[in-house]
């Protein structure tokens, strides 16, 4: 029988080797230090070391995280006199510990709302003046915990329809439009020196684009500090096109905005809507046809995946300073959302690293297009 010992080091030594090999390779924040900041979304796995070799990764390749759920205010504040910071603290310490740019994410959104939130103790919906009081408690209470040390919060999330017009959420709804506004007003006051974004998804389309444009328009012309946007892209091989996010950034940039893509992911599987939408919302029925890759990428599509993640990441360089960060919403392909939205079950491959958390094509076509260094 082997020893214990010699068990461990068995054990020990291909890690190792695997996580040398990460750091002396190319990364992804070296090739774009230049231009923009590099990274990812986590989950707690990453950022409390139990999975070793995707904890390794994100200290290798990126300089800025995100949380994916744990700031999120059914876990953070999940009933009306209960906080839970514990999960939170544990991935702003791992950010600080490895030197990051670290995101707050998120501080208002429609979903993964408590119900209690927008309701009374009889299930009826509370009072403009209470909902308010209870956005800014919570606003306060946690931008204040981190003051200091979250970089920059996205403040709203999703706040508009695919025609641009403000979704009709229980935010709006209770608050009226301004609750906007206020969103920004509470969480600037905790912290006058975090960076304060507005977040959406499907910003290339012309409709919506323009309702965000006007939203970022009245929101400076109130003197509300917004500092920059943030594109989701949770794109598709055909969508958007490089124009189409040419003209998004240069536009958010005319505003005197920086532009940030913030849940970069590219779905290779078949599209169940036309609309481009990343609404969690959305569900659809399993279907085989929906899932034609369930034992691996097929060559051809890995090299146009490659070829697909080479275009944005040209189009993202052509705005270097202007956009600032260009974050992954995920670190491997087994951990990506996609892999259940909006089709459960689905096997997807939408990042750059795959289920063994090895780089695929996708990140050396990545790599290959970042701005030359001068010599």
């Amino acid at each position: 029988m082997m020893h214990r010992t010699a068990l461990f080091t068995a054990a020990v030594i291909p890690l190792l080797l695997i996580a040398g090999a990460i750091a002396q390779q190319n990364t992804l924040k070296d090739a774009y230090q230049d231009c923009f900041l590099v990274g990812a979304a986590l989950a707690p796995p990453q950022f409390t070391g139990q999975d070793v070799l995707e904890t390794q990764l994100v200290k290798a390749q990126f300089n800025t995280i995100s949380p994916e759920n744990v700031l999120k205010w059914e876990v953070v504040h999940p009933k009306l006199d209960t906080y839970d910071f514990a999960p939170a603290d544990k991935y702003i310490d791992f950010g600080q510990q490895n030197h990051m740019f670290i995101i707050g994410h998120i501080l208002v959104w429609h979903n993964q709302v408590p119900k209690w939130v927008f309701e009374d103790k009889d299930g009826k919906p509370v009072s403009r003046d209470v909902l308010l009081e209870r956005m800014q408690d919570h606003i306060r209470t946690v931008v204040s915990r981190y003051k200091g040390r979250i970089n920059g919060w996205d403040v709203v999330n999703e706040a508009l329809d695919e025609d641009g017009t403000l979704r009709q959420s229980p935010w709006m709804k209770i608050i009226g439009k301004d609750y906007i506004e206020k969103a920004f007003e509470f969480a600037h006051n905790a912290d006058p020196d975090a960076q304060l974004y507005y977040n959406d998804y499907s910003l290339e389309n012309e409709p919506k684009r323009n309702g965000a444009l006007e939203l970022v328009r009245e929101l400076k012309a109130k003197g509300v500090p917004i500092a920059g946007v943030g594109l989701q892209d949770h794109v598709h091989m055909d969508w958007p096109t490089p124009d189409q996010i040419n003209t998004t950034i240069t536009e958010f940039g005319k505003l005197g905005v920086k532009v940030m893509i913030t849940e970069l992911d590219v779905d290779v599987l078949p599209q169940v809507d036309q609309s481009h939408t990343a609404d969690v919302s959305l569900m659809v029925a399993s279907n085989p046809k929906l899932n034609p890759y369930p034992n691996g990428l097929p060559e051809p599509v890995q090299h146009a995946l490659a070829n697909r993640y080479a275009e944005l990441f040209s189009a993202y360089a052509k705005h270097c300073g202007l956009v600032t960060r260009v974050t992954f919403w995920g670190v491997s392909d087994k951990d990506s959302w996609k892999n259940d939205w909006p089709v459960r079950g689905r096997t997807n491959y939408p990042l750059l690293f795959d289920r063994k958390a090895q780089p695929k094509p996708a990140f050396d076509a990545v790599i290959q297009v970042a701005p030359k260094k001068p010599s």
